[in-house]
């Protein structure tokens, strides 16, 4: 019977329509269907392909997938990642959105592709792919897009981010919650290059695996595996990272930590002994610091803490639940001549100045936006499969895609960091219709973004800069063409410093 239905549906499909005369305010309006037409919506994505081919990153990720396929009828690998990629970019949230994915009639074969598979395609193909080789495949591809900028300083954040489900899936677990508490959901333990913005790495876990020892596993595997002078000189994160097993690897493996304590009674007691004692320095943005040593019970020995206040205004808002779990607001007023200070306490093994803790810290809440970001514009928060392995695949496929995107967007826009919320309708949203003529291609694009004088005056210099690399240097490889596009990419964050040029295996001299 489904047979019949699709045939009966191409059947309709194959029967001419007419233009049709539509009534509307500004008369009538002559409409008709072109069905054959090479049109797309991602009409400014030829050049993020551009990108992907002339940095050989796409390429690269294709030769060495692990997925292989016994029966002559299987997909070819290309198209399967290839559909995911589009999938990703175009913000998808599902696997069922592909289906939207195929109609577009122009970018997938100027990815090489030979056409856009089905949702249950991909879902086979992540399913089929042997779990360790896959994870291995995406973490070298990762490791790719920040290897060379590793011999500069740099921070590593780390965050768990929490993903609810709703269904019958593979690790969901009712764990740490804060918005949707009771809820089965996922652990997200991700890492961060600092200031790059680059995912280094990302770990499914079960919704109750959300301590800071499930995130120490890849982190410290993570260091352990980069030379001395590529570790970072810092790692950073919040209060489940302030305890005794993340800050004793870090003091092992000889590296830098900020963390936040939690306001436990021995901490607030610390709190309550600094508040009446004078001698409080300025750390910046209204905070007052004061720094003291604290030994809490199970640590192994007393590390260096800062204190951290801030008085705030009499009149403060209170965000609180009720018994229906439903969020409400109250008011709180400070009578007298009392005064309200908000307070945090840091701990590190740095002896920087109270002010340069405290800055530092505050640096770390720009991560907390990208993992946001990730959550809820790049897919972190869908492509849900009942079982886990899926997931623990896709969730570093988007985290690839992410870094390739906020590459390439910082290619055309280096002075600050666009979301995909402003990028995406910027660089990638347009209408695009191909037309070939004496086997010549060509495009036409119309962007409706109010801005799209400027973004075609950008990527048309991004164009310029990726065809010179090809045009006036045609004996770079592909890992020096990355290298140059990473230079250009993140000169501004690097102070107009270049990046240290990569060490390659020259062929010997023939005599």
């Amino acid at each position: 019977m489904g047979e019949s239905k699709r045939r009966g549906l191409a059947h309709q499909s194959a029967i001419p329509v007419e233009s049709l005369a539509v009534g509307s305010f500004a008369g009538k309006v002559h409409v008709e269907w072109d069905p054959h037409a090479a049109v797309t919506p991602l009409g400014q994505l030829p050049f993020f392909i551009e990108f992907l081919k002339v940095s050989g990153v796409f390429d690269e990720l294709v030769e060495s997938c692990p997925l292989t396929y016994e029966s002559p009828n299987a997909p070819d690998k290309r198209d399967v990642l290839g559909t995911l990629l589009l999938s990703i970019l175009a913000g998808h949230h599902r696997y069922a959105h592909i289906n939207s994915v195929r109609m577009d009639a122009v970018n997938p074969s100027l990815l090489g592709m030979k056409r856009v598979v089905s949702e249950d395609s991909v879902r086979r193909a992540l399913k089929h792919l042997d779990e360790a080789r896959g994870v291995a495949w995406l973490e070298a591809a990762l490791q790719r897009c920040y290897a060379l900028m590793l011999k500069s300083p740099w921070i590593v954040d780390i965050d768990t981010t929490v993903k609810p489900l709703y269904g019958k899936q593979e690790g969901a677990v009712v764990g740490y919650n804060p918005h949707k508490p009771g809820r089965p959901s996922h652990a997200y333990h991700s890492y961060m290059m600092s200031g790059t913005r680059l995912i280094m790495n990302v770990e499914v876990q079960p919704g109750n695996h959300t301590a800071a020892s499930y995130s120490g596993e890849k982190l410290w595997e993570l260091v352990s595996s980069l030379p001395a002078n590529e570790r970072p000189y810092l790692i950073r994160g919040d209060i489940a990272f302030g305890v005794e097993n993340s800050m004793a690897e870090a003091e092992r493996a000889g590296i830098s930590y900020l963390f936040k304590l939690r306001q436990t009674v021995q901490v607030k007691r610390l709190i309550k002994r600094l508040f009446t004692t004078p001698d409080w320095q300025d750390a910046g943005q209204g905070w007052m610091g004061r720094e003291s040593l604290l030994h809490l019970q199970g640590w192994t020995k007393a590390r260096r803490v800062v204190v951290l206040r801030r008085r705030l205004k009499e009149n403060l808002a209170l965000l609180e639940r009720d018994e229906q779990q439903q969020l409400q607001l109250s008011t709180i007023e400070v009578l007298g001549p009392g005064e309200v200070y908000e307070y945090a306490v840091l701990i590190t093994n740095r002896n920087d100045a109270i002010e340069t803790c405290a800055q530092l810290y505050r640096d770390r809440g720009d991560c907390e936006n990208h993992f946001d970001e990730l959550k809820s514009q790049w897919g972190w928060a869908g492509y849900t499969t009942t079982d886990l392995k899926p997931c623990r695949l896709v969730s570093r496929m988007i985290a690839l895609v992410y870094n390739w995107w906020n590459i390439f967007v910082r290619l055309a826009h280096p002075d600050t960091h666009l979301e995909a919320i402003t990028s995406r309708p910027l660089l990638l949203h347009a209408v695009a219709k191909r037309t070939e003529h004496a086997g010549q291609q060509r495009l036409t694009i119309t962007s409706m973004h109010a801005k799209s004088t400027h973004a075609q005056r950008m990527l048309t210099q991004l164009s310029r800069f990726l065809n010179s690399l090809i045009d006036t240097a045609e004996q770079l490889n592909p890992t020096l063409r990355w290298y140059h596009i990473l230079s250009r990419a993140f000169h501004k964050l690097f102070g107009g410093i270049p990046l240290a040029p990569p060490l390659l295996c020259l062929p010997a001299a023939s005599n």
